[in-house]
């Protein structure tokens, strides 16, 4: 074996590693259009659940009275809301509604597992249900509804959607592109090709004692609880339900240091999770699990910015090496984008996120600049700060 014939390969399987994330979503758009006809979902009334709506908050809460507002707005009768005020002054938080429980915890908790399991351990009842609000989420009144319907089909485990709240920045509205993309490709598609909806840390619901067996043996500090918990709850066979009705308006990044603060935390979590793919895709080949090897492929995926130009850098290479591995690159960017125009075009897009288009190669920069800042990313902040006052847009 020659070192000739060692590096073609290790090339070859780069190109192959990178290269099939390009065409990979509209494989499977391919698939849920072809099976569209077979996915039929019975619904049924069921008498109400009992939910307990945990909303965590650390450092800021001028924004919890909003969302207690819209959570008040619910139509649904069977709730509870613990706001766990990690770290907060709540002199100012009053609420007369007896179905709002603030707690301050007495010291400092850092992370959001810990703010969970705070509020699990002070229910005031034993909730069937428990879902995961942010403090700058605003929450649809048909939200619990359109998780129950899920919920009674058997699944444990329900991802909902994660809708712009606001459009006001050129990077807000290339934040909503994303998240269009990901809930139509990880959540939409994804569950109903017969895998699981990825989780995007809130908007998301588990029965109590899923959510216990899944996390209450382990401390997750820093972001990406999400990331262990998807894992923990397809290892164990469930599949995560994508319900494209039960909607929560998401605060988007307005400003280009808070977006360099976030994407860094997030790249960092991909770093620390993804081998997490490898044993899960294992898993689906030994147990002939189609959810848990599709689900091992997503997560062994990088952030769309990294594979996007590690792909261009073997476009160019092949320009000088291989022409026609150059075209298949090409070819391959095409589909992409057409899958990502796609995910757009069928999903309810605002016109201004057509319009912010244009600058996603800024986008990718001030995400390349993220990349640089991944090793501090969780000592930066242990949230992200919203400044969704500020009109300005840089």
């Amino acid at each position: 074996m020659t070192i000739q014939f060692v590096l073609e390969f290790v090339w070859a399987f780069f190109q192959i590693a990178i290269g099939y994330n390009l065409i990979l979503p509209f494989f499977l758009l391919l698939i849920y259009a072809i099976t569209a006809n077979n996915r039929k979902f019975k619904t049924h009334e069921n008498k109400e659940a009992d939910y307990a709506i945990i909303v965590t908050a650390y450092e800021q809460t001028t924004l919890i009275p909003s969302v207690v507002a819209s959570l008040l707005k619910l139509d649904y009768s069977n709730f509870l809301i613990y706001i766990v005020a990690d770290k907060c002054d709540i002199s100012g938080l009053h609420f007369e509604d007896e179905r709002v429980v603030i707690l301050r915890p007495e010291q400092t908790l850092s992370s959001n597992t810990r703010s969970h399991f705070y509020a699990i351990d002070r229910f005031k009842r034993p909730h069937e249900r428990l879902t995961i609000i942010d403090s700058d989420n605003l929450v649809d009144p048909g939200y619990l509804k359109a998780l129950d319907e899920y919920f009674d089909l058997g699944f444990k485990a329900v991802q909902g959607v994660r809708d712009a709240k606001n459009l006001d920045t050129l990077y807000a509205a290339l934040d909503g592109a994303r998240d269009i993309y990901y809930h139509f490709y990880d959540g939409k598609v994804l569950f109903n090709v017969g895998s699981s909806a990825t989780l995007a840390g809130s908007g998301m619901a588990f029965t109590t004692s899923l959510y216990k067996q899944c996390l209450g043996h382990l401390d997750i500090t820093g972001a990406g609880f999400d990331k262990v918990l998807q894992k923990e709850i397809v290892s164990r066979g469930h599949r995560i339900a994508f319900a494209e009705h039960a909607i929560v308006y998401d605060e988007k990044t307005s400003k280009s240091d808070q977006l360099v603060n976030q994407r860094a935390r997030w790249i960092n979590t991909w770093f620390r999770y993804f081998t997490f793919g490898f044993g899960l895709t294992a898993k689906g080949i030994t147990r002939l699990s189609w959810n848990q090897f599709l689900f091992g492929l997503i997560l062994l995926r990088p952030p769309l910015f990294i594979f996007l130009l590690l792909g261009l850098f073997c476009l160019l290479l092949n320009l000088i090496l291989n022409p026609f591995l150059a075209l298949i690159w090409g070819l391959g960017y095409l589909v992409f984008i057409g899958g990502f125009m796609m995910s757009l075009l069928l999903s309810n897009t605002d016109a201004k996120i057509y319009k912010s288009l244009w600058g996603i190669p800024k986008f990718i920069f001030y995400q390349v600049l993220s990349l640089l800042s991944v090793r501090s990313a969780n000592k930066r902040s242990v949230a992200t700060k919203h400044f969704h006052a500020d009109k300005k847009t840089e």
